[in-house]
């Protein structure tokens, strides 16, 4: 397949998405959340419009204008992709990356994330000439490639297995706020949107704040009221009982919305209803931290001045340029 036919199938596939049928798109969002409980319908209806709105032309154009890609591969390599399912769609942009590149997509879907398959369904409809190219399958073995994402134990049984192959293999990252005490109520609204799409189980998810000594918890608190509802899913208020009845057993301090738990901790990563956060004296060791935990975060939210931040309520709508783990998946597949 040319590369213009490649990028023109994924533009028609977003103009689908943009355009889906009511139908459809219910049908979509059951069969994701009759898969995995935490997939429930705006999740699924976000993530979809989220590459509704990032499969088109001009935006493709704009990522794709930084490399070289040859219209077609002179020797198309096997790529393995091991995806993830922790929230939807969350391993469709490796799946676009190495069809994109020319080369022959090999895939292990997770059996928490039904969509990416119910979406290349689509896309083949669409460019019949994919057929050739894409393969879902549970053994990835004999590969040319691979592009692997997991947990931490994960990550060493991927690095071992793969050693002898050029691979990208991706272990657990999540994402911190830094707050000066100075944000907006619609600030810090947008921030429970960091913290709270897709229930805080993404790596761009905010699971830790960072805050300056004396901070005021309770206008935050009022900020995020907003988000109240989530107490109504049974999978997280569950997680809330649990926690809190953990911490009060354990006379741990804590704060409490009535929804969402914050402790103080240095830890990054949260269990699921709960945020931590850190005091810090100065803007200096605010970035001293951030620098400290680089090799573990994916995205730092913050205010214009915090260095290398993410606006406020923009954590979970990431550009088609910007790769997990600060890693350049594209160039990765365009080198092989």
């Amino acid at each position: 397949m040319k590369l213009a036919a490649r990028i023109k199938a994924f533009v028609a596939l977003g103009s689908y998405l943009r355009e889906i049928p009511a139908d459809e798109l219910d049908r979509l969002c059951r069969q994701a959340q009759n898969r995995n409980g935490w997939f429930i319908p705006s999740n699924v209806r976000f993530a979809l419009k989220s590459w509704a709105n990032l499969l088109q032309a001009q935006n493709i154009d704009t990522w794709l204008s930084a490399y070289t890609i040859p219209d077609e591969q002179d020797t198309p390599m096997h790529v393995g992709l091991v995806m993830a399912g922790n929230i939807p769609l969350v391993g469709f942009h490796d799946l676009l990356s190495v069809l994109i590149s020319g080369h022959h997509l090999h895939a292990k879907p997770s059996s928490s994330d039904p969509l990416p398959e119910l979406i290349t369904k689509k896309l083949l409809e669409i460019e019949p000439g994919f057929a050739d190219y894409i393969d879902f399958q549970e053994r990835l073995t004999g590969m040319d490639a691979y592009i692997a994402t997991g947990s931490d134990n994960t990550y060493r049984y991927f690095e071992y297995y793969f050693r002898n192959t050029p691979s990208i293999i991706r272990k657990n990252r999540s994402s911190c706020a830094v707050l000066t005490g100075h944000e907006t109520a619609d600030e810090l609204k947008a921030l429970g949107r960091d913290m709270l799409e897709y229930w805080g189980l993404g790596c761009r998810s905010v699971n830790k704040l960072f805050v300056p000594e004396g901070y005021d918890f309770p206008l935050l608190f009022r900020s995020l009221e907003s988000w109240a509802d989530v107490q109504n899913h049974h999978k997280w208020i569950n997680n809330y009982d649990y926690y809190k009845s953990i911490f009060l057993v354990n006379g741990e301090e804590h704060l409490d919305t009535g929804f969402l738990l914050f402790k103080e901790a240095e830890a990054l990563a949260s269990p699921v209803a709960v945020v931590y956060y850190q005091y810090y004296k100065d803007a200096q060791q605010a970035t001293q931290l951030i620098e400290e935990h680089s090799e573990k975060l994916q995205v730092v939210v913050g205010r214009e001045d915090t260095p290398g931040s993410t606006a406020f309520g923009q954590a979970q709508r990431p550009q088609l340029w910007d790769y997990a783990d600060g890693i350049d998946t594209l160039a990765f597949l365009l080198k092989l």
